[in-house]
């Protein structure tokens, strides 16, 4: 049995897409997630995405990270979906319902409503998440927020100076953070205008990060930094953030189709179930 695929990218955050929406494949899980994202073995990529039907939604999309584990929400991989979808909408995930539509400069998302409690990021004890009393070495008193998936924002004199690839995994598996943090270091360059660097749990370093613009975009907002609506720039490019006054938060952003291919199923453990090849 071979499996089609398409390739993707939001900035340089990359997606091998599987489209079960119409025809069923082989149960994929964590094992097989990480086997098809080994960018030496496999097909190569920073998350696996995998669409299915939904009860609830237009379709359901997963998320797996490279590692294997899956996560909530990723807004690049929801724009690379909208885009191959080719038309408004709705898709349920782990972290909610969002909408991904065309947009003049890419697919705008509506990524839903940020969370700010202790236990909705989650935390493993109570504490203020405004402005948390902890620290790693210089990076100290953080944000956290939960746009689908949680994060810690801080915010520095210069995000390129953070040593990430060291400190990133460091934070992330803080017994702080019961499942796991995304990382993020930014510096606010303007009122519309943030720097902005990313360790993604589960993944790594990484050229960009839908849900960290959005988490550090209303991070900056929550601290009275920059206005309702900034620019975020990441490695790979750039992200529009706004934060409507009815709390949902838009994210608009280009979204790239590189290539698409097939594999063998057996090759990755998947094995076939009741399909014909």
């Amino acid at each position: 049995m071979r499996i089609p695929f398409t390739k993707m990218h939001g900035l340089g955050n990359d997606f091998v897409v599987l489209d079960a929406r119409d025809q069923p494949l082989p149960p994929i899980d964590a094992a097989a997630a990480a086997a098809l994202a080994d960018r030496h073995m496999g097909i190569g990529c920073d998350q696996l995405v995998l669409l299915e039907p939904s009860e609830l939604a237009d379709f359901r999309m997963r998320i797996f990270n490279a590692d294997g584990s899956e996560v909530g929400a990723c807004g690049n991989a929801t724009r690379a979906v909208g885009l191959l979808n080719g038309a408004a909408a709705r898709i349920e995930t782990l972290g909610g319902l969002v909408f991904a539509s065309p947009a003049h400069d890419g697919i705008a998302v509506e990524m839903g409503r940020p969370r700010f409690g202790w236990d909705e990021i989650p935390l493993a004890y109570a504490m203020d998440t405004h402005a948390m009393p902890v620290g790693w070495e210089d990076l100290d008193t953080p944000i956290a927020v939960n746009v689908g998936n949680p994060h810690a924002i801080f915010f520095v004199p210069e995000a390129d100076a953070v040593d990430l690839a060291r400190l990133g995994p460091t934070i992330e598996q803080d017994p702080l953070f019961p499942e796991r943090i995304n990382v993020n270091v930014a510096t606010v360059i303007a009122r519309d205008s943030i720097r902005l660097r990313v360790w993604e749990r589960g993944a790594g370093l990484t050229r960009a990060c839908g849900t960290g613009a959005c988490a550090t975009a209303i991070a900056a907002m929550r601290r009275g930094l920059v206005d309702r609506r900034v620019t975020v720039r990441l490695p790979g490019g750039a992200l529009s953030i706004e934060w409507r006054h009815d709390d949902e938060i838009i994210m608009t952003g280009p979204a790239t189709e590189s290539f698409r291919g097939d594999f063998d199923a057996a090759a990755y453990g998947l094995l076939s179930f009741g399909t014909a090849e």
